[in-house]
């Protein structure tokens, strides 16, 4: 997915716009609590079951980070799979060293994607829109990439926090993990995303929200037919 792609719009896009970290805060995917692995395992195998369900021919990670469950998508769906983040010198080094065959990442902005409408099979989102000051802003702007579906996580609430109180950490924060700007439960995320298709998935690893979303495109193509 290098040079250009008939899902790639052409015109310049300004990527300061994005609002939120760049990359993770800690390297979560590399912990070493035995407790913390067995967390993200399942998280990451409720993933992987989903893409596979999805079944997409291209897919998008939007927030990618460093590209640990980027690599790891592309793998799973076996499709033409890029990763994108506002990018720094450590993140595009890991990039570099991930990215071949149809994996690819580049530098962009959750805020303005430079795909073309409906381009992207498949458009995730993982850990992200708890980061952004303009979680709908994000959210609608990937909707207008998707053709078909949206899979999308966030920390599942209050039980992120709860958790994190009873780990001994963030007391100062009341158990809030710097940077997440937005909290929402299984239920309030739901009707959040429904609000651009129709949610046809629900997952809660411990302690997550997993949702796949048919976006409203596709319904209205079909409901035409």
């Amino acid at each position: 997915m290098t040079g250009a792609s008939p899902m790639e719009r052409h015109d310049p896009v300004d990527v300061t716009d994005f609002v939120g970290p760049s990359g993770n805060a800690t390297d979560k995917y590399g912990a070493r609590n035995p407790l913390t692995r067995m967390l993200l395992t399942r998280f990451l195998r409720e993933i992987d079951e989903l893409i596979r369900a999805a079944e997409p021919s291209s897919i998008l990670d939007v927030g990618c980070g460093e590209g640990v469950v980027t690599k790891r998508l592309a793998g799973v769906a076996g499709a033409p799979t890029i990763g994108v983040d506002v990018g720094n010198d450590r993140m595009r080094e890991q990039w570099r060293h991930r990215q071949g065959g149809q994996l690819s990442f580049r530098g962009a902005s959750a805020y303005d994607l430079p795909f073309r409408d409906g381009s992207v099979d498949c458009v995730c989102a993982f850990e992200v829109l708890e980061h952004l000051e303009r979680p709908w802003d994000a959210l609608t702007e990937m909707s207008r990439v998707a053709r078909r579906t949206l899979v999308l996580s966030v920390p599942r609430e209050p039980v992120w926090r709860l958790v994190h109180l009873l780990a001994g950490r963030d007391f100062k924060n009341l158990g809030n993990t710097p940077g997440h700007l937005n909290h929402w439960s299984t239920k309030s995320f739901e009707r959040l995303v429904s609000e651009v298709g129709r949610v046809t998935s629900v997952r809660t690893p411990f302690p997550w929200t997993i949702v796949v979303v048919v976006v409203d495109r596709l319904l209205a193509e079909s409901s035409a037919t």
